[in-house]
C-alpha cells in the first residue's frame, strides 16, 4: 500500500465472477442537467470520481507492484468507455500511468512517477451524481506480469525516467500504453495502444493473447505473442499518437484510428497535416481488411481558440451502424463529432499512399480528393465545444441510446508537467481536474 494512504479513501477486496477482484470507491458531484434552448444538445447530468490512492488500487489488483503512488489518486479511465450492458455501467481503461515531462538541459524528458503502475480496464457504475468503481482487470502478460506502461523501444519511444527526470528507467517491451476499448460477444477485451502503435486482444481475465503491430516493427523480448500484421506505414506514427480510437462494427469487424497523421515522410509534414487514417480489421481473418483517409477539419473551427493544427486528434469513434461512425475531432479544450460512412469506394489499403516513398505523401496533400483519395464524406453531429458543461479533453464516447451520449475526460491523474508537478518531498501537486462521466442529449438524435 502506498504510504501516502493514511486518511485517504481505501478500495477494498471482494468476489467477481470470471473477474479477479473487484474494487468499489464512491464520488460525490451533483449530477444536475445543465440548461439549454430547446432544440440544442445540452448535459443532463454528470458524475466525478473520488479519491481513490493509486497504491491502493494498484496493489489490490497485483501485490506489490506499486512501493510509493507519490500521492497520486486512481486516474486516467477516461481513455475510453464501453457500454457494459447494464443502464449505467460502462467498461473504461486506464493509460499508461501517470507521465509527464520536464525539460532538462533543454530536452524534454518523459517522466514515469509510479512506473509500477499497470494498466488496468475498470467496470464503472454511474448512478445519479456518484460513480462506483465496480471491478478491475490489471492487463498482464502471458505468464500473469504486469505489462507496465513503460516504453517499448529504444530509439523508437521516449525514454522514461523517474518523477523528477533525473534517474533513466528501464524500457519494457511488454509496456503498452492503452486507449480505446470495446468487448466482444465471448467476453474477451480489445484494446488498441499507441506505442506499436498496435491492437492488442485481451482475455476475460486480462492476459494478453495476442498484440499486433505494424510489419517491420521487430519488437523483441515480449512475455505474449507479438503479431506483425499491420501496415508497414504505420511506423510512421508521430510519438505518443498511435491509436487511440477503437469501435466494434455489429459484425464484429474493428476499426482504428490513428490519433494524428502520420509523420510521412518527416515531422513536419506530420505536424502541419489534416489527413490521418483510421483502419478495419477483421477478428475472424485476424487482419487488416480495409484503410481510409479521414479529414480533419481546420483547428481554429474545430477549437476557435486554437491555431496550432498539431493539436488536432481524433481520441474516439464509435459505430453507430453497420458502416456508421460516430469520430470525435478534438484539442485538448474543445471537441466535434462527426458521422462517417466506411464505403468500399473509400479503402485505401495496399494503394500508393501504404508505401512511404511515395511523394508527395497522403499527409502532405493540401487537397488529398484532388489528387484522386477517396476522403471519407463526414457529417457533423454536435459541436461538444459550444455545450455548457462538457469538461475539456473529453478521450472516450459511448453510445446510450438513440439521442444520449456518455462522455469521460482523460485527467491524466492529476499530473501536469514541468518539476512543479510534485512537492519537496516528492509528492503530487494535484491538478484539481477530476474524471467525469458526462451524459449528453441530442435533440435529433445520431
Amino acid at each position: 500500500m502506498s504510504p501516502y494512504a493514511a486518511g485517504r479513501r481505501s478500495v477494498h477486496r471482494s468476489v467477481a465472477a470470471g473477474v479477479p477482484l473487484a474494487l468499489v470507491a464512491a464520488l460525490t458531484v451533483a449530477g444536475t442537467a445543465v440548461g439549454a434552448p430547446s432544440g440544442e444538445a445540452r448535459v443532463t447530468g454528470s458524475a466525478t470520481l473520488g479519491d481513490i490512492p493509486l497504491g491502493t488500487f494498484s496493489n489490490a489488483l497485483l501485490p506489490g507492484t506499486v512501493g510509493n503512488d507519490r500521492a497520486v489518486d486512481l486516474g486516467g479511465i477516461g481513455s475510453d468507455i464501453y457500454p457494459a450492458g447494464r443502464k449505467g455501467e460502462f467498461w473504461t481503461v486506464t493509460d499508461r500511468g501517470p507521465n509527464g515531462q520536464i525539460k532538462v538541459a533543454g530536452e524534454k524528458r518523459r517522466t514515469f512517477p509510479v512506473p509500477g503502475f499497470d494498466p488496468a480496464i475498470v467496470r464503472i457504475r454511474v448512478s445519479g451524481g456518484t460513480v462506483k468503481v465496480l471491478d478491475a482487470i490489471p492487463v498482464t502478460t502471458s505468464s500473469g506480469k504486469p505489462v507496465t506502461g513503460l516504453s517499448n523501444q529504444k530509439g523508437r519511444d521516449e525514454a522514461p525516467y523517474s518523477y523528477d527526470a533525473k534517474t533513466p528507467l528501464s524500457y519494457n517491451p511488454n509496456g503498452l500504453d492503452t486507449e480505446g476499448i470495446v468487448r466482444a460477444e465471448d467476453g474477451s477485451f480489445w484494446l488498441v495502444d499507441e506505442y506499436g502503435p498496435s491492437l492488442i486482444h485481451v482475455s476475460t481475465r486480462g492476459k494478453i493473447l495476442t498484440r499486433y503491430v505494424p510489419k517491420g516493427l521487430g519488437l523483441t523480448g515480449a512475455d505474449y505473442r507479438v503479431v506483425e500484421a499491420l501496415p508497414a506505414v504505420l511506423l510512421h506514427r508521430k510519438i505518443n499518437r498511435g491509436f487511440e480510437g477503437l469501435a466494434q462494427l455489429p459484425g464484429g469487424d474493428l476499426v482504428m484510428a490513428v490519433q494524428s497523421p502520420l509523420s510521412l515522410p518527416d515531422t513536419d509534414a506530420g505536424e502541419a497535416s489534416l489527413t490521418t487514417r483510421l483502419l478495419r480489421f477483421s477478428t475472424k481473418k485476424r487482419a487488416v481488411t480495409a484503410e481510409y483517409a479521414y479529414r480533419f477539419d481546420p483547428v481554429d473551427v474545430v477549437d476557435p481558440s486554437e491555431d496550432d493544427t498539431s493539436e488536432l486528434k481524433i481520441s474516439s469513434v464509435v459505430a453507430v451502424g453497420r458502416d456508421r461512425l460516430l469520430v470525435e475531432e478534438r484539442t485538448d479544450k474543445a471537441a466535434r463529432l462527426q458521422v462517417v460512412k466506411l464505403t468500399r469506394g473509400a479503402d485505401i489499403l495496399g494503394d500508393k499512399w501504404d508505401d512511404d516513398t511515395t511523394s508527395p505523401s497522403l499527409e502532405q496533400l493540401d487537397d488529398p480528393a484532388a489528387s484522386g483519395v477517396p476522403v471519407l464524406r463526414k457529417r457533423l453531429v454536435v459541436d461538444l465545444g459550444a455545450v455548457k458543461g462538457v469538461p475539456g479533453k473529453i478521450e472516450g464516447v459511448a453510445r446510450v441510446d438513440h439521442d444520449t451520449l456518455a462522455l469521460i475526460n482523460d485527467n491524466d491523474f492529476g499530473m501536469t508537467d514541468g518539476p512543479e508537478a510534485f512537492d519537496a518531498q516528492g509528492r503530487l501537486v494535484d491538478s484539481g481536474i477530476e474524471t467525469t462521466v458526462t451524459y449528453v442529449r441530442l435533440p435529433r438524435g445520431i
